[in-house]
């Protein structure tokens, strides 16, 4: 079972990253008007320093859409 506090670091660093991200692709889509959808990976990457080959670095990656106009439907 993983600790209070280190579920609250997960939520803080979480929730940081989710706001920092949000400005910029809402940044991004607005200095560039012409798309409709960029195509993101999110990827997160475990930098700390574990003795020598004894730790497999965490990893993990999401990709997907965001769409910057309403799809039309039917």
């Amino acid at each position: 079972m993983l600790d209070e506090t280190a579920q609250m670091d997960i939520r803080r660093l979480l929730k940081t990253f989710g706001v920092q991200a949000d400005t910029a692709i809402v940044e991004h889509l607005h200095n560039h008007p012409d798309l409709t959808r960029l195509r993101l990976r999110i990827t997160l990457e475990d930098i700390t320093e574990y003795p020598a080959g004894q730790v497999q670095p965490l990893t993990f990656m999401v990709e997907g859409n965001v769409r910057s106009v309403s799809e039309q439907s039917g």
